[in-house]
């Protein structure tokens, strides 16, 4: 296994230095996504809007961390809490996850009720960045060892700036803070005509504008060298520090 790994290493280590390979991988992410690419896939049952690898690349972080709590902010039709609940149940003990969202549409929240992996889930309805939601959160994760968090809601450079800042304190070392859809920064500047995030004002830029500030966190490149395929690059951060 040693040299097996030692192989792999350094097959990741080349594919992050193919810069035609970087470039043809944003090119075919950037046509799949104008036809919303990510909406095609479920989990359980339940739509979970994310690319197959980011799936595959989560089903690794918390296999490897297994963490007691896992804090996801967005939660849509849910697909993600119940993959994320299942990862859990696999792993055993009384893990949890936390899903925040500043609307939980009833149809979904009724589905996602009557789901057999509801058993592990808990859902708290408001903004991410509300005090009063951030003190809950915290609340929520005090004794837990090992934390998780996700984030996935509202994609512009301030909100999750601030997420960032509010969040951060909660993942434990050797866990990861994710940022989703810091792909935004990739795709071309009139991508997102209706959304009032886009090139420059992104979750990637926040993450960026975090780094400057925080030592305890370093962009895991490996993951998205060996992905090449992800809506995360430059947002999975690794906790390095306690």
């Amino acid at each position: 296994m040693t040299s097996f790994e030692e192989e792999k290493a350094e097959n990741i280590r080349r594919l992050g230095e193919n810069s035609l390979i970087a470039k043809t991988s944003n090119t075919w992410i950037t046509e799949v996504s104008k036809y919303k690419y990510s909406y095609n896939f479920t989990w359980m049952g339940r739509p979970i809007i994310q690319f197959p690898q980011d799936i595959l690349a989560m089903q690794e972080i918390i296999w490897r961390v297994q963490p007691d709590l896992i804090i996801e902010t967005g939660i849509a039709h849910g697909g993600s809490l119940i993959f994320y609940a299942s990862m859990l149940e696999l792993i055993g003990g009384t893990r949890e996850i936390l899903g925040i969202d500043i609307e939980v549409r009833s149809h979904n929240r009724i589905e996602l009720e009557k789901h057999p992996m509801y058993k592990r889930i808990k859902i708290l309805e408001g903004s991410s960045v509300d005090s009063l939601v951030v003190e809950k959160v915290h609340n929520f994760a005090k004794g837990k060892e090992r934390v998780l968090v996700i984030l996935d809601s509202n994609h512009s450079h301030d909100h999750v700036l601030r997420e960032l800042q509010l969040y951060a304190p909660l993942v434990s070392k050797g866990s990861y803070l994710v940022v989703f859809d810091t792909v935004i920064e990739d795709l071309p500047e009139d991508f997102f005509q209706d959304r009032p995030w886009g090139k420059g004002n992104n979750p990637k830029t926040a993450v960026h504008e975090f780094l400057k500030k925080n030592d305890r966190f370093e962009i895991d490149k490996e993951i998205e060298n060996k992905l090449l395929i992800t809506v995360a690059p430059d947002g999975y951060l690794k906790c390095v520090k306690d």
